[in-house]
């Protein structure tokens, strides 16, 4: 078992480079020790973004600790899922102390990638060195008529190598089993997506009537481009991990412990993990009792056999939930600034060039490239609907999704995230007990 400083114990990590490759000891470690634990119910939790093996298992400390308290009676055992990816260190996660997610001085309003973001960056996008250094010393200069090479360079930067799996995994959505195209980032002009973005960074008081009223720079929203760019080579690493990854562990952990209940909870990326985990389990696994999924970034229409607005399309993960001998359990708040601006902005296709601001972001964006954590589950039949005091209330043993509106708890954070990380409460950790029936 990995950290003596966990908050719960038996735990266990698994470590998946960005190809799915577990690390083998940790994995063999958690199938020959499971067992001996007397682990009836083993609750996995994946990740989002963060800089580092430490911010997660901080996150993993404090939101299993309330676990064994609220069900004193059960066998529990607890995993932390370690995959490659990255926070922007400007992202507040609430109440976790600053040795954990360090930033340099707030009155310090240069260099504008802080030291703790470049190292991220390369840390997460090995090899690019040379790439981060001209990238941060644009966003600190703002070179004149060089948008388009930082857009160049923000492209270069996430790139994937050809032959590996991970393009495999980039879509949500399949139109006449085709993947959808990339979005926008890869397709458009940079200086048009900096425009949009930095719009939408500009606080909505701020309008034509308002005093000393300008259109804000593009250069505001180059950082914003970077941030989403990376965010999307997270969204393909995270499907990659789950089904390529972490499906095939719990496979074979219902070999060597058949008897294990398995949970699976995600945060955000995390949560795409632990869906496309399902995909990867073998024929006739069912030791997966519950998936709760937190603040989920990925598309709202991942599940659905067909999509409102393209019947000869449907999600990639479509009947992927009848594979969980249990619910799925999607918790959503209208709080989340990264979900509900930036997550629609960013996914657009790069075929669809309507315009993201305005009446389009409310609706045509929000409805046709809104995430999972935003407004939950849709278009898949059945799917009920709850707020999270009636789904404590529970029960919530019915297979099939279920959609719960936690902003009651789910509602603390700055811009431009907002509320997406603030996911570590005792009544999340409850509703995760209560999706998978642990008495």
């Amino acid at each position: 078992m990995a950290d003596p400083g966990m908050s719960v114990a038996p735990y266990w990590e698994l470590t998946f480079d960005a190809d799915g490759d577990p690390d083998g000891a940790e994995r063999d470690r958690l199938l020959d020790e499971v067992t001996g634990h007397g682990v009836r119910d083993l609750v996995v939790f994946a990740h989002g973004w963060n800089n580092d093996r430490s911010g997660a298992t901080a996150l993993y400390r404090r939101f299993f600790a309330p676990m064994p308290k609220l069900a004193p009676r059960a066998a529990l055992g607890y995993v932390g899922v370690i995959w490659p990816s990255m926070r922007f260190c400007d992202e507040p996660i609430p109440d976790f102390p600053k040795s954990v997610v360090a930033t340099e001085a707030e009155e310090s309003p240069a260099p504008v990638l802080d030291k703790d973001t470049r190292h991220a960056l390369l840390e997460t996008f090995p090899g690019r060195a040379t790439v981060v250094d001209q990238l941060s010393r644009m966003l600190d200069q703002r070179p004149a008529a060089e948008l388009e090479e930082f857009g160049r360079l923000v492209r270069l930067l996430v790139e994937v190598l050809p032959g590996g799996p991970q393009p495999l995994f980039a879509a949500d959505t399949l139109a006449e089993g085709v993947p959808e195209s990339e979005p926008v980032l890869f397709g458009t002009a940079a200086t048009e997506l900096c425009e949009e973005f930095a719009q939408a960074l500009t606080s909505p008081r701020e309008g034509p009537d308002a005093a000393g009223f300008a259109l804000p720079n593009p250069w505001d929203g180059a950082k914003e481009l970077l941030r989403q760019a990376t965010y999307w080579a997270m969204k393909r690493r995270a499907g990659t991990v789950g089904e390529r990854g972490l499906g095939r562990v719990v496979g074979q952990l219902a070999q060597a412990a058949p008897e294990v209940r398995v949970h699976l909870v995600g945060h955000s990326f995390g949560g795409r993990l632990v869906s496309f985990a399902l995909r990867g389990l073998p024929d006739g696994v069912r030791t997966v009792k519950s998936v709760t999924l937190l603040q989920g970034a990925f598309s709202h229409y991942a599940f659905a056999a067909r999509l409102p607005h393209d019947p000869r399309a449907g999600g990639v993960l479509h009947g992927q939930q009848n594979r969980i001998d249990g619910p799925l359990v999607c918790c959503y708040s209208h709080f989340d600034g990264a979900l509900g601006t930036f997550y629609p902005l960013a996914s657009r296709t790069a075929d669809d060039c309507e315009s993201a601001l305005g009446a389009d972001l409310a609706g045509m964006l929000g409805d046709r490239w809104g995430a999972m954590g935003h407004d939950g589950v849709q278009a898949v039949p059945g799917t009920r609907s709850l707020d999270l005091a009636a789904a404590l209330r529970g029960p919530l043993a019915a297979p099939g999704c279920v959609n719960v509106d936690a902003a009651a708890v789910v509602r603390r954070g700055g811009p431009p995230t907002g509320a997406h990380s603030d996911i570590v409460h005792p009544e999340l950790a409850r509703l995760v007990l209560a999706a998978g029936r642990v008495a």
